[in-house]
Formats: structure tokens, sequence, C-alpha cells
């Protein structure tokens, strides 16, 4: 008897299912592309057919047939940092969800050749939409250049365009300042994100807004990279400014702000109290565990999800507001010493 094991296994087909449920292929086609002129004990036949032969679709060959590829595009930059990372996860799961599947491409935010490139990319692969992914003005810029020939949403971006859709970043800095003027605190300073990054703006201005909308002064900025070592690098600054408080556009410049105040001898609240940005996992295990504002990215994806598709089934998606965030109350906030 010859062994067989090594020998390739050949692809199961369309043909074998309706072979072995007992239907024609065209209903087999029509159980796959989710017709609803199907018999439930039908359906149930064929879908217990794909099973036991382990059938697995063909997206493309599906895409053929009927001009639907079920598959959405992201374009994405900056996609090593929570906020870009986190909200293509929850787009992969929201897509997931309603039986769609993800094709992502990447680019240097910087680079307009670049952008135009992987949009290309993606519109080649027979996209149905694409969600940006893409926090900055140059990238969006490079954008509203193009034509192309899909329904586009933009994540993180609101303020530029119809399409857009985000987080309120400037309530959420409101919350954040609130909270620490809510403890008595009254020269608060704010640690920034990149000035290039329109969320870090956002919560820049809001930041500034709350101090004015309870008559405080305006407190000192400083501009980090999103990263612990730049909130780590601003503890002198920070000393040296003689605020009792600081609000830190991101968890990460908070952990780097909190090791280094702890560094200088200072204690956290006791000395200086610290209020984050997006609740990241870790927050909770800073010491202090860390009081911060935190982002429902998964919420924000479904809307996403749900805005492209409506666009490209011809349908028009209503306007949503902006995501609420919420401040999540832990260590790190306490009254200043007198």
């Amino acid at each position: 008897m010859s062994d067989t094991s090594s020998e390739p296994r050949r692809t199961v087909g369309v043909r074998d299912v309706a072979v072995l449920a007992g239907v024609s292929r065209q209903t087999v086609s029509r159980v796959l592309n989710d017709h609803p002129e199907v018999a439930v004990e039908t359906r149930e036949r064929v879908l217990a057919a794909m099973t036991e032969l382990g059938y697995r679709m063909n997206n493309a060959a599906r895409a053929l047939g009927t001009r639907r590829s079920r598959t959405l595009g992201v374009l994405a930059t900056d996609a090593l940092h929570y906020g870009p990372s986190r909200s293509i996860a929850a787009l992969e799961a929201a897509a997931r969800e309603v039986g769609y599947w993800l094709s992502a491409a990447f680019a240097d935010a910087g680079d307009a050749d670049a952008v135009i490139a992987a949009v290309d990319h993606l519109v080649m692969q027979g996209v149905e939409g694409i969600v940006v992914v893409a926090p900055h003005a140059h990238t969006l810029d490079a954008l509203d250049e193009l034509r192309i020939g899909v329904p586009v949403v933009t994540l993180h971006a609101a303020d530029r365009g119809a399409r857009g859709l985000s987080v309120d970043q400037a309530a959420g800095a409101r919350l954040a300042v609130a909270a620490l003027a809510d403890a008595g605190h009254t020269r608060i300073a704010h640690l920034a994100g990149p000035a290039d990054w329109l969320e870090a703006e956002s919560r820049t201005q809001g930041f500034a807004d709350e101090l004015a909308a309870r008559g405080l002064a305006a407190g000192p900025v400083f501009e980090g990279d999103w990263t612990a070592g730049s909130g780590y690098a601003a503890v002198d600054a920070v000393r040296k400014s003689g605020v009792t408080a600081v609000f830190a556009a991101n968890d990460q410049m908070a952990l780097g702000l909190l090791g280094g105040l702890h560094e200088a001898g200072l204690s956290v609240p006791g000395d200086i109290s610290v209020v984050g940005f997006d609740d990241t996992p870790d927050a909770a295990y800073y010491w202090p565990k860390l009081t911060t504002v935190r982002q429902d990215f998964s919420e924000l994806a479904r809307r996403a999800v749900a805005a492209v598709l409506a666009d490209s089934a011809g349908a028009s998606a209503s306007d949503l507001p902006p995501v609420a965030p919420v401040l999540v109350t832990r260590d790190s906030v306490a009254p200043p010493r007198v």
C-alpha cells in the first residue's frame, strides 16, 4: 500500500458541496451570498456539507460573481502607537461582526506619494470602502487630492470633513482638567502630544478651554512625542514650572512622568497630581494607579464600519456625534498640599 499522506489535497469547490448536499451549484452560490430565497432546510444542508468537506470560501472568486469582495480597506499611519493600533484591532472585530474582512495598507504619514500608493493598493484589492486611521493633517491633505472611487471614512479627524468620526478629544481633555481643578488645583500644566497630530491639537485646545471656563490662569504646555521617554524627560520642566498638577495627553507619557517624579523624590499624588488619556490596559497597574480618560475604540470602529458600508450600498449614513469619552478615577489625583 502506497503512502499518500504527503500528496497534496485537492481544493474543495462549490461543485463538491453541491454534490454532497444534493443541490445545484447555483443554490450553493446563493447560500454563500446570503440570498434570502433559500429554504432554511436547504441552507442548513449546504452549510453542513461545507463543514464536512472543509470548504473555504474564495473571496476573489466570490467577488467576480457578485462584484462584492466583502473586504474593507484600512489605510494606517503611525500604527505602532496605542491609539492607531487599538483602532485597527477594533475595526477588524467590527468588520467580522458583519461578515467582512480587512485589508490593511500602511504609509509614512509625511510622504504623500506613499499615502497615494497605499490607497491605490487597497482599491486594486477590490475593497468596498476604506477607513483611514491617519491622525495627521498632511495625510488627510494628500487624500483630499484623490478621486478614490469607493466610500472613505476617517477616524480621529472629525474636524476634517463630513466623513470623519472620532472620540471627542477636546471633551476628554476638559474632563481631565476638571478632575484636577475639582480637587483644588489652580496651577495645572499640560504634557502635550506632537504638534502635527490632530488629536494632540484637540486635547491641547480642550485643556486651555477648561482652564478659561473656570477662570484659571493658562497653564504651561510641554510637548512630548507620546512615549514614556518624553514624559520622563519633561520632569525637570514640570518641577521648575511650579505647577501642582499635570494633564498628560496619553498614558504612556504619564507613565514616564510618574517614574521621573519618583526618581526626583516627589510623591504622586502628594506633591503633584497626574491625569492621563486613553486608559490603556496597563494604566490600572501604574504606581500609583492612573486616573485617566477612556476612549471607546470599539464603538468608534462599529460606527466607522456601518458608515462606510452604508455609503457602499448607496445609502446615506446619518451624521453621528463624536463618541463621548469617560473619566476613570483611580489614585493619581489628590488635593494640593497647602
